[in-house]
C-alpha cells in the first residue's frame, strides 16, 4: 500500500513538473518564483489535487522537485531542499536581534525578515563554495555523490556564475544595514570562503564552521544598536560556536567512514567513542555562556526557563545519540532547530517581561515618594 501511494505521488509530481515546463514563456517567471520560494505562513497549495484527490506535499524537497527541471540543480546546490542548514545559520541572528530589542518590545520584524533573506542567500553561497572545493571528494562519498556539481548536473563555470549572483543579492541585503554592520558583515566573507578547506587541514573543521555560522550573533546586535556590546555579543557568539560543535559533530558521524578512507578530518573522527563526553562539555559551556548573556542583558524568568528547556533537550539528545547509526545522527542534527527556536522564544518572552517588571517597580517607587 505504501509503495503504491509513493509511486502515485511520484507520478503526480512528475506530471506537475512536465505541465510547468509546457507553460508559455510569458508565465514562466511567476511560476519560478512560486516554485523556488521557501514556503511561508501565507503560502497555499494550488487548487489542483494530487493523486487520488490528495494535495501535493509542501515540504521543501517537494517544492524543489516541483520546480522547472532546469532550475532544480541550482536549488539543490543552495540546499533549498534541506532547509535545516538555513535555520541553523539564521537562528543566532534572531537571538541577537531579539536581545537588542527595547525592554517590553517585540524584536524588529523588518530586521528578522532581512536577516532571514540573507541567511537563505549566504547559506546557498556557502554550500556552492563548499561544493566547488569538494567536487572531487563528493564523488567518493555515497551521501554526497549526487550533489549537482559532483554528479555533473552543473559545471564549475556555471557554479561560479551562480555564486556571483547569490553574493550580489546578499550584498544588496547587507547594504540595507548601518555602516558598522556592513563592515562587520563583509569581514565574514573570508570565513565563508575558507571554512570548507578546514577538513583537509585539521580535525576541528566544526570549529571553523562555528566561527562562520554564528557571525549573525554579532551582526544582529550591531544592526539594531549600531555597534557590538562585548559583554553580550561575545558570550552569545561563544555559545553559538559551542552549539555548532555539538550539532555538526553529530552530523559528521554520518560520513566518518568515508572521510577516513579519503583522508578528510572531522571532530567525529577526533572524538570517536568519546563523542558524548565532548558534547556534554560543549553543552555546559554553551549554557554557561547563555547564562552570562542573560545576566548582562537583565533577562527575566522566561529566558532562564528557556535555558532549562534547552539544557533538557541537549541532555536527551546526547544521552540517546547512537553515533553508529547515520539515520539517528541525522535526526539528532535536525532536532537542533528546536533548540534554537526555544531560545528565541525565551528571549522574546523574557524581553516582554521586562516591561511588566519596570511598571511594577515604578508603582512601588511612586508609593514610596507619597
Amino acid at each position: 500500500m505504501l509503495a503504491s501511494r509513493a509511486a502515485g505521488l511520484s507520478r503526480g509530481l512528475g506530471a506537475v513538473t512536465q505541465a510547468w515546463l509546457r507553460v508559455p514563456r510569458g508565465c514562466s517567471l511567476a511560476l519560478v518564483r512560486e516554485a523556488g520560494a521557501p514556503p511561508t505562513g501565507d503560502w497555499r497549495p494550488s487548487a489542483r489535487p494530487g493523486p487520488r484527490g490528495r494535495p501535493l506535499s509542501l515540504s521543501a524537497a517537494a517544492v524543489v522537485d516541483s520546480a522547472p527541471r532546469p532550475l532544480q540543480p541550482y536549488l539543490r546546490l543552495m540546499r533549498l531542499d534541506k532547509p535545516i542548514g538555513t535555520w541553523l545559520l539564521y537562528l543566532p541572528c534572531t537571538w541577537s536581534i531579539s536581545l537588542a530589542a527595547e525592554p517590553g518590545c517585540f524584536p524588529d520584524w523588518y530586521m528578522l525578515s532581512l536577516f532571514g533573506t540573507g541567511a537563505v542567500l549566504m547559506r546557498g553561497a556557502g554550500c556552492t563554495i563548499n561544493d566547488i572545493w569538494d567536487r572531487d571528494y563528493d564523488k567518493k562519498v555515497s551521501r554526497t555523490a549526487n550533489r549537482p556539481i559532483a554528479a555533473g548536473d552543473i559545471s564549475t563555470f556555471q557554479s561560479f556564475v551562480f555564486l556571483g549572483g547569490q553574493l550580489t543579492l546578499a550584498l544588496g541585503v547587507l547594504l540595507c544595514l548601518n555602516y558598522y554592520s556592513i563592515a562587520l558583515g563583509a569581514a565574514s566573507l573570508l570565513l565563508v570562503i575558507t571554512y570548507p578547506l578546514m577538513k583537509r587541514i585539521t580535525y576541528w573543521p566544526q570549529l571553523a564552521l562555528g566561527l562562520t555560522f554564528n557571525w549573525g550573533a554579532l551582526l544582529g546586535w550591531s544592526a539594531i544598536k549600531g555597534s557590538c556590546d562585548p559583554s553580550v555579543c561575545l558570550p552569545l557568539y561563544f555559545s553559538g560556536i559551542m552549539w555548532t560543535l555539538i550539532y555538526d559533530t553529530i552530523y559528521a558521524h554520518q560520513d566518518k567512514k568515508d572521510d577516513a578512507l579519503i583522508g578528510l578530518k572531522s571532530t567525529a573522527l577526533r572524538f570517536s567513542e568519546n563523542t558524548k563526553q565532548w558534547l556534554s562539555g560543549f553543552s555546559l559551556a554553551m549554557l554557561g555562556a547563555l547564562g552570562l548573556v542573560g545576566v548582562n542583558c537583565d533577562q527575566t524568568a522566561p529566558y532562564y526557563a528557556a535555558l532549562a528547556a534547552v539544557g533538557a533537550h541537549l541532555t536527551h539528545q546526547i544521552y540517546t545519540l547512537d553515533i553508529h547509526r547515520p539515520e539517528d545522527c541525522w535526526d539528532k542534527f535536525v532536532s537542533n532547530r528546536t533548540i534554537g527556536l526555544i531560545l528565541f522564544l525565551g528571549i522574546v518572552l523574557g524581553n516582554l517581561r521586562k516591561e511588566k517588571k519596570t511598571e511594577e517597580t515604578k508603582k512601588k517607587y511612586s508609593w514610596i515618594l507619597l
